[in-house]
């Protein structure tokens, strides 16, 4: 949920992740892209009580945050896989075909994912597969 603050320094609440895992994703977020984030409240929670450590899921945090700042509705279909570097590059992840299969089988229709991760999963026809390199290169394929 990202909202506008009128506190001198905007909320920034995670549960179940890292307060500073999330804090440097919004960084990259503003400097990569230009998100205007510096007057609004970012609250992150993983549902379920869970705790989640796996760089894996840096993308989908991101791509969440994007989204609602920009009051937009996101597509229940598609699910997020990447961990993101400082550069706002993409990096690949561990156990990727076993993500992607899994992400199937709970009725996701596309996946997008690291394009390093892309080249060994041209087998899987469901669901649909988008690599991509940078958090530019996603954006221009999601907005």
């Amino acid at each position: 949920l990202v909202t506008r603050s009128f506190l001198a320094v905007p909320r920034r609440t995670t549960i179940g992740v890292d307060h500073n895992r999330v804090a440097l994703l919004v960084a990259v977020l503003e400097k990569k892209l230009g998100a205007k984030l510096f007057d609004q409240d970012i609250f992150v929670n993983v549902a379920g009580g869970v705790h989640v450590e796996e760089p894996a899921v840096d993308l989908g945090i991101v791509v969440a945050i994007a989204w609602s700042s920009r009051e937009e509705e996101l597509d229940g279909k598609t699910v997020f896989f990447g961990e993101v570097g400082l550069a706002g590059e993409i990096r690949g992840i561990s156990q990727v075909e076993a993500r992607v299969k899994e992400a199937g089988k709970l009725g996701f229709e596309r996946c997008v994912l690291p394009s390093s991760n892309c080249a060994q999963l041209k087998h899987i026809t469901h669901p649909q597969l988008s690599g991509v390199g940078s958090l530019s290169e996603c954006w221009k394929l999601i907005f």
